[in-house]
């Protein structure tokens, strides 16, 4: 199951996306649809077909990020939080090898098509929680278990 938190700066983004495609996408289509009926025989009227199959994935989507953004608990940063990883932080962590990684720790609907951040309900973030700076944290790989060293926390929404 996925925990249902977002960053303020995410729930933002879903927000607009809601209020675009409600706002402005789905009116054009709707307005496109109902020309391209207009236009009589529906059955061989690809503008027609065409708009209606995007009308239905823009309602679907809709339909989603409204149940959505009703499940979704915002957490914001709070100054409790700085020196540990919690919800929201951006951790800098390097393994034996000397090898970085950074990213930031997100709720599930933040990290499409994005490489800078990773879920909180990944094994990685469960690893990470409540550890500080310069703290060894054993994660759980398909590879094995594999060590980290945290070596800088962040939380960019405190800024």
């Amino acid at each position: 199951m996925r925990t249902p938190l977002i960053t303020r700066p995410g729930y933002l983004k879903l927000k607009a996306e809601l209020d675009y495609l409600w706002r402005t996408e789905r009116p054009e289509i709707t307005a496109k649809v109902t020309w391209a009926a207009s236009l009589g025989d529906r059955s061989e009227n690809a503008d027609y077909k065409e708009n209606k199959r995007k009308l239905r994935e823009i309602d679907r989507r809709v339909r989603y990020l409204t149940k959505r953004l009703e499940a979704l608990k915002v957490v914001d940063y709070s100054p409790q939080q700085d020196g540990k990883v919690f919800f929201g932080a951006r951790v800098c962590i390097e393994n034996e090898q000397g090898e970085e990684r950074q990213f930031q720790i997100v709720g599930y609907d933040e990290i499409f098509d994005r490489k800078d951040v990773i879920s909180i309900d990944s094994p990685m973030a469960r690893a990470l929680l409540k550890h500080q700076v310069d703290d060894e944290v054993v994660v759980s790989t398909p590879e094995g278990k594999k060590r980290w060293f945290i070596v800088e926390i962040d939380y960019p929404d405190a800024h």
